[in-house]
């Protein structure tokens, strides 16, 4: 077997938004069979919550949508997260600029992306997955349907990315 393609999900502290995320896309990936091909890990540009579990409210809306979020452990994201994954997928653009000053060549800049590039209802000027950790549980619910629907479409288009 060849090595797997790694897919890194990144927001600040890795306990709200890259964690939701990071569960449902090995939760989709499973159901598309692409398990065995493809890997993701998650992880906080700042590492406040090194170590931590997931957000309870996070963690919360993920077992009543029908997902496990009992493995997550905080990580934080740091620049050999360049040479362990072809993705690296921000949650919004702090995130990504925070990323991209890490990367060790401006080549590598560019394996840095946008998560909600792959969401069908992103546009212009709505490219971030907004962090609910202020907020109550609805926007904890927002942020979940916004992940399975960009995270659907990353399927559909993960044979070409993997291709490439």
């Amino acid at each position: 077997m060849s090595t797997p393609y790694r897919i890194a999900l990144v927001c600040l502290g890795n306990i709200c938004r890259s964690p939701m995320a990071h569960v449902v896309l090995e939760d989709r990936l499973a159901k598309a069979g692409l398990d065995d091909r493809v890997e993701v890990v998650s992880s906080g540009t700042g590492g406040w919550h090194e170590g931590e579990a997931m957000d309870s409210r996070a963690a919360a809306v993920l077992r009543s949508a029908g997902y496990d979020p009992s493995r997550h452990v905080a990580r934080t994201f740091n620049t050999d997260w360049f040479a362990e994954n072809n993705l690296l997928l921000a949650m919004d653009a702090s995130n990504r600029a925070d990323m991209s000053d890490q990367a060790p060549t401006v080549a590598e800049q560019t394996r840095v992306r946008m998560f909600r590039e792959f969401d069908p209802e992103a546009s212009e000027g709505d490219d971030e997955v907004p962090d609910p950790w202020y907020g109550g549980d609805a926007g904890f619910k927002a942020v979940l349907t916004m992940i399975e629907r960009t995270t659907d479409n990353l399927i559909e288009q993960l044979p070409e990315l993997i291709a490439d």
